[in-house]
């Protein structure tokens, strides 16, 4: 994707419905377009979005930001591939696209950085540059709008496989950042939203996606047929979408991270996108210190089920996306911060040898609590 100008106002707050896509603005069809026809479409769709930052976007060989005295760049990327953190027959296109800027978004919160632009490289195969394609943007664009993030650049590549690498811009006051390094003995460890609602979602999703029947072998090389054009994703009952947005539209807390850096809450922050007990493991591991975590005090998801399942969910699930970050008891962490309910969990102390980083006190007592979210290259997985 080359760069270009954009000067117009940025669309309002919109959610993706979860039924209809709007393939008003951008209808690809299914006919054949060469490269240079998809950047076209993608730049006059990215070139709707404006910001102050932003000199220069697409169409040009780089964008150029602007960034506002005092402030340092704050740089993320993430990388989306499907099989590994989507599925094509599981996800719709538009959780996709908004999933894989949630991604991102949510690293600048955790850093108190506020968002600057955006640069996504997609590799997709062609069968996927029509309604599919439309439906991705239709996602990722309305993100994007929300948190004045302009799609400022990328790359387009034909692949086997769908692949969205996102590179986030953010600025943040200089040596102001939030850290993982600063967690102190003696501070408070606090959450933001409700845990286990990511998983409990994909958990229903897989539900939804299983065949009504046992499906004959006709069915079945006719259903790969299908999908050989075009992916088949289960449709949402309009009484499950809220029970399924956690997982499939997670909110990056993007002015919560804004909030704490401003007031000067927190000490340290992460946010948790690969579950509770990894993501806490890493806190301690930078800020050399060891964690407590109250079982009781979690705030688990309403939809996170079954009930056995709930803790379970809420410490090792992944992909909730919120805030966890640690305070000194003095203090005075708001219960709400822009509307979303922030609820302490537990407490930091010295690091010992022989003692595990990380505890659970639940109503039997203490036990170590070992990192089971979500690790790359895991033995365990």
């Amino acid at each position: 994707m080359r760069k270009a100008q954009s000067n117009s106002p940025a669309p309002g707050p919109r959610k993706p419905n979860l039924d209809k896509p709007n393939l008003a603005e951008l209808d690809l069809g299914e006919i054949e377009l060469s490269e240079t026809d998809l950047i076209r479409q993608i730049r006059r769709r990215a070139g709707k979005q404006s910001a102050l930052d932003l000199r220069l976007g697409i169409g040009d060989d780089c964008a150029l930001l602007r960034l506002r005295p005092g402030e340092e760049l704050a740089l993320t990327t993430d990388l989306s591939i499907a099989g590994r953190h989507f599925e094509l027959d599981l996800h719709p296109p538009e959780s996709i696209g908004h999933r894989a800027l949630a991604r991102g978004l949510s690293d600048l919160a955790a850093m108190g950085a506020r968002p600057v632009a955006a640069f996504l490289s997609l590799g997709i195969p062609r069968n996927l540059t029509g309604h599919w394609l439309t439906r991705f943007l239709d996602g990722f664009l309305s993100l994007a709008a929300r948190y004045e993030t302009p799609l400022a650049g990328g790359d387009l590549a034909e692949s086997p496989l769908p692949v969205a690498d996102i590179v986030l811009t953010g600025a943040v006051p200089h040596g102001k950042a939030l850290l993982r390094s600063g967690a102190r003995a003696g501070d408070l460890i606090y959450v933001t939203g409700m845990l286990g609602g990511s998983s409990a979602g994909l958990a229903q999703l897989k539900q939804l996606a299983q065949p009504k029947k046992p499906a004959s072998l006709r069915n079945l090389l006719s259903a790969k047929r299908r999908l050989g054009t075009q992916p088949q994703p289960p449709r949402i009952p309009a009484e499950l979408q809220e029970a399924l947005a956690p997982h499939l539209y997670p909110e990056p807390r993007i002015a919560q991270g804004l909030f704490l850096l401003r007031h000067s809450k927190a000490t340290a922050a992460i946010d948790l996108s690969d579950g509770l007990s990894t993501d806490l493991a890493h806190l301690c591991a930078e800020s050399g210190v060891a964690a407590e975590i109250d079982a009781a005090l979690l705030p688990i998801h309403a939809a996170a089920t079954p009930p056995a399942a709930t803790l379970e969910q809420a410490l090792h699930g992944g992909e909730d996306y919120e805030l966890l970050f640690t305070a000194p008891p003095s203090a005075r962490v708001p219960r709400r911060i822009a509307g979303v309910p922030v609820a302490q969990i537990g407490r930091i102390s010295r690091a010992r040898a022989g003692r595990p980083p990380v505890t659970l006190l639940t109503a039997s007592g203490s036990q170590p609590l070992a990192p089971r979210g979500w690790q790359h290259f895991s033995r365990l997985r």
